[in-house]
């Protein structure tokens, strides 16, 4: 059972730290709410305490799942359908698990799809929201602002794949 504290991801919507508990009345019943407040946009959430699991609430990455989504994100474009409709459905289901290593697949993917052929309107938009979720858990997990979440998958995904590994010389 989540407390006051908690970090935890809300799929769809990103991570977030539980910072109240409140009871309100709807339809003529209380009913307990956490209230989950966002890092990013500074919103507060109110999410229904016995509806936590089916909603899909987990606990934030481990800092070793964080270094793993970077893993994820510098690595190659994996295959897509050449579809955008297709593409977008199928990013949408794995966007919904809330995994952070799916999200991190998807913003990888979308990137280089987009650096190389351009993506439609409403695959900018998933890749603008699966970034903005992936950005608030790893602001929770690493302690980081806003801007060096972002830099840092920006610079995952767009390093050159030509240039030398750190410490190491080009031939």
């Amino acid at each position: 059972m989540y407390k006051i504290g908690d970090r935890v991801v809300y799929p769809m919507q990103g991570a977030g730290t539980i910072v109240d508990k409140e009871t309100k009345e709807l339809l003529g019943m209380e009913r307990e709410f956490f209230i989950l407040q966002m890092p990013i946009a500074n919103i507060r959430i109110s999410i229904p305490v016995d509806q936590m699991e089916k909603i899909g609430i987990r606990p934030v990455m481990s800092r070793e799942d964080g270094l793993k989504v970077m893993e994820i994100l510098r690595q190659d474009s994996t295959k897509m359908s050449d579809n955008w409709s297709q593409r977008y459905r199928e990013n949408l289901e794995n966007l919904k698990t809330g995994d952070p290593f799916e999200m991190a697949d998807i913003v990888r993917n979308l990137q280089i799809r987009d650096m190389e052929k351009g993506l439609s309107t409403s695959e900018k938009k998933m890749l603008g929201k699966t970034k903005k979720m992936l950005i608030s858990e790893l602001i929770i997990v690493g302690s980081l602002s806003v801007e060096e979440a972002r830099d840092m998958i920006d610079e995952a995904i767009t390093l050159d794949e030509n240039e030398a590994p750190e410490g190491g010389e080009e031939e």
